[in-house]
């Protein structure tokens, strides 16, 4: 079966190395070949999830709501393929690398927000968004998600990377995730769950769509 990359997501070789890349500025100190930039996934939960093969469903393009952006290094990656993309991260010092990578992103929108609460952005992010990427490390990570499907189109999907050790560091993550998945249902329907232990411990990457 064909690698499944969204459109604007090529493999390039890096140093002899054989990586994901997009097209944009660099971010974090990605190595770059002319207007390509690796895709580091052991520094992007999404990334990650393509490299262990996950049909993530993006085609390029797309309306994404990126909940949990930080400094930027994974939504830069998606803003350089994507639609439209709001990038909500609530703690003050990442939002001013996250300000300057959207410089040179005119579809990136950077919102100093909690994703706890997405009545406060409500009035910015249009409904009907395409793709809902979620990487908060906090308690209740499947709460965020289920508070955030709002703004889910009906044929949309949830791409959640799921951290154990903020959940509970003193469980066993198999458990964690079992409990998270058991929570998603009362709103999405999991199409595909998998470990990312090559590049993230205790994480788990989820495919979902919306009930």
């Amino acid at each position: 079966m064909s690698e499944q990359l969204p459109e604007g997501v090529k493999r390039r070789a890096f140093d002899g190395t054989d990586r994901l890349a997009t097209r944009g500025e660099p971010v974090y100190g990605e190595p770059t070949d002319g207007a390509w930039r690796a895709w580091n996934p052991h520094r992007s939960k999404l990334g990650a999830m393509l490299e262990v093969g996950m049909d993530t469903g993006l085609e390029g393009g797309e309306t994404v709501l990126y909940l949990g952006a930080a400094s930027g290094t994974t939504v830069s990656h998606v803003a350089d393929f994507a639609g439209p993309t709001y990038a909500v991260e609530f703690a003050a010092r990442p939002v001013r690398d996250l300000l300057e990578t959207a410089d040179s992103r005119e579809r990136l929108f950077p919102l100093l927000k909690d994703a706890r609460k997405p009545a406060t952005y409500a009035h910015v992010v249009e409904s009907d968004v395409d793709v809902i990427v979620q990487d908060v490390a906090t308690r209740g990570q499947a709460r965020v998600a289920l508070e955030n499907r709002q703004f889910l189109a009906d044929d949309g999907r949830l791409l959640l990377a799921v951290k154990a050790r903020s959940e509970d560091v003193t469980r066993e993550p198999a458990a964690v995730f079992e409990d998270v998945r058991e929570e998603l249902a009362a709103g999405y329907e999991v199409l595909e769950a998998k470990r990312l232990e090559e590049y993230h411990t205790d994480h788990l990457g989820i495919v979902a769509r919306p009930r």
